[in-house]
């Protein structure tokens, strides 16, 4: 009996299975891989690229390790290893005094440039008000002044200033209370920062009551962590290599910081007549080892805060 073509049954469509997608090991097995003498490039590269970095601090501490009389000569290993430069300096010089003075000048700066730059930023993109952008591209705009312009002008500024009888230009102060007033580079790596946020928080605690400075503080600044230690990392290594700002203010011996204090350390023993070069690199070893602990210490944040600054 011929079945009615009413009753007869709707074809199914059939659906295209989609592939599951793989995870974990089978993720990471599925993808291209390099071939082997891809990898041996890579890596024979890496090797040469840490070698060329490596190489100046390696010598350096090499040429702190050796006799005087031979700081220069062209083998790395020192014959025999002379360590007593490490002890000598810091009776020679008031080596610990330019410690103390740059890791304070240091620190201050640091705390200085990320809170003030961070106000600034957050004010730049959570307030909005006719001219913003034009403000802040004007902000942009004076990384194009050189340092030697404002130079003299600051000096003026700080001379002109006296506080119980002292003048200001002639202390540590200069070297760090201008960033009090922020830094229009931090200022945009830091805006490129909370763009990213999630504005929703904002309107959240805007609506449970919170001012903007509470946002600031509650909201804001724990969330960017990663971006305000990168800029906290790199105004204190700013401020531990600069030799012109204290070279220009400082003239007080115990207000030297490292950078002078080695400048003095050199000119001192070229007048009379003794180039100790050794103890010269002993200093240049210990001025260095206290970035390279912070960076280590704080490496993780510091590169998270890198690669995370501009994205939305």
């Amino acid at each position: 009996m011929a079945v009615a073509p009413e009753s007869r049954p709707l074809p199914v469509p059939r659906v295209a299975e989609k592939p599951m997608e793989r995870t974990g090991d089978a993720a990471q097995s599925a993808r291209p891989r390099m071939g082997g003498n891809g990898q041996i490039l890579v890596w024979a590269l890496l090797v040469i690229l840490v070698l060329a970095f490596l190489y100046p601090f390696v010598w350096l501490i090499s040429a702190s390790l050796k006799p005087q009389g031979e700081t220069f000569s062209p083998s790395l290993l020192p014959q025999p290893l002379v360590w007593r430069h490490y002890v000598e300096i810091w009776s020679a010089a008031p080596a610990l005094r330019w410690f103390f003075n740059s890791a304070l000048v240091g620190i201050l700066a640091s705390v200085a440039v990320v809170f003030s730059s961070a106000l600034v930023a957050f004010g730049f993109v959570y307030q909005r008000f006719p001219g913003r952008d034009a403000l802040f591209g004007l902000v942009i705009a004076t990384l194009m002044l050189p340092q030697a312009v404002v130079m003299v002008p600051k000096f003026l500024i700080w001379h002109s200033i006296q506080i119980g009888g002292t003048n200001l230009a002639a202390t540590q102060v200069p070297l760090w209370a201008g960033n009090l007033f922020a830094s229009p580079i931090y200022i945009f790596l830091l805006r490129q920062f909370f763009l990213g946020l999630p504005r929703d928080l904002f309107e959240a605690a805007k609506v449970d009551g919170a001012n903007p400075l509470r946002i600031w503080w509650s909201i804001v600044l724990p969330l960017s962590k990663p971006a305000l230690v990168a800029v906290g990392i790199f105004e204190f290594k700013s401020s531990w290599t600069d030799l012109m700002a204290p070279l220009i203010y400082l003239q007080n011996r115990n207000l030297f910081t490292l950078p002078l204090g080695l400048k003095a350390f050199v000119d001192e023993f070229g007048k009379g007549g003794i180039q100790r070069w050794d103890l010269v690199m002993t200093a240049s070893v210990l001025f260095t080892i206290p970035m390279l602990i912070i960076f280590f210490l704080a490496q993780k944040h510091f590169i998270r805060g890198i690669a995370t600054t501009g994205m939305k």
